[in-house]
């Protein structure tokens, strides 16, 4: 009986102690947040587009003076390379004519040191034309041997001395081997007589052959020309 009575009082006594250490429950709590002021917002588009349309007027003046500068300074370039094609252009012009003056005087100078050479030179190819002249074609069909070999000798050296000289430029002309038509700038007329069988104004006979350097005439033929009438 005593035991059931202290179990009674434990237990009692340790609800007690459950309830004095249990946490309390929270009650909801419900606060109001306080009130916000209201903010407006005000666009500033028109104030930045003022602003833009202000530094583009002021840097339009700025660019349209730049851009003049530099069309200027293009211009100004322009006429320096024009003015420095065409000083280019003389200068290879006159390099060409001093060229080609160059080369003519030196040419020039050649044909006639040539020349000078050529028309004393000329004079001893006369003298073996003349030497093989003398010796008729009756005399080079005699018995006389010396005279054949002679004559022979001359007119090989005749030859020989003519291909030379042609090599350079000197070539020596006949007119009456082909009956040529007299022409002042190439023949020199010496006479005139009557030839039934040739035509007038032709050259028969030539008493002096003529000589040509370089396709000029160096000396003209002495010739006779034909006049029937």
């Amino acid at each position: 009986m005593l035991q059931r009575t202290m179990l009674r009082a434990s237990r009692q006594q340790a609800a007690r102690s459950v309830r004095a250490f249990a946490p309390l429950r929270q009650q909801p709590s419900f606060t109001r947040a306080a009130a916000t002021p209201a903010i407006r917002w005000y666009s500033d588009a028109p104030a930045a587009k003022e602003g833009e349309a202000a530094e583009k007027k002021e840097e339009a003046p700025a660019a349209n003076s730049e851009v003049t500068q530099l069309k200027e300074a293009l211009e100004k370039k322009d006429k320096e390379v024009i003015d420095l094609k065409d000083k280019y252009l003389r200068s290879v012009a006159e390099f060409r004519n001093l060229q080609e003056r160059t080369q003519r005087e030196i040419k020039a100078a050649k044909d006639f040191a040539i020349q000078r050479f050529a028309r004393d030179l000329v004079e001893s190819v006369d003298n073996l034309d003349r030497a093989l002249g003398t010796v008729s074609e009756d005399k080079l069909k005699s018995d006389n041997t010396d005279l054949i070999a002679l004559h022979d000798g001359i007119k090989m050296t005749d030859s020989i001395l003519i291909n030379t000289l042609k090599k350079h430029g000197l070539e020596r002309f006949d007119p009456s081997e082909q009956a040529e038509k007299f022409d002042p700038n190439v023949h020199e007329a010496v006479f005139q007589a009557p030839q039934p069988d040739k035509e007038d104004g032709t050259c028969f006979h030539t008493q002096q052959k003529g000589f040509r350097l370089n396709g000029r005439v160096l000396r003209p033929a002495k010739v006779g020309v034909v006049k029937n009438a």
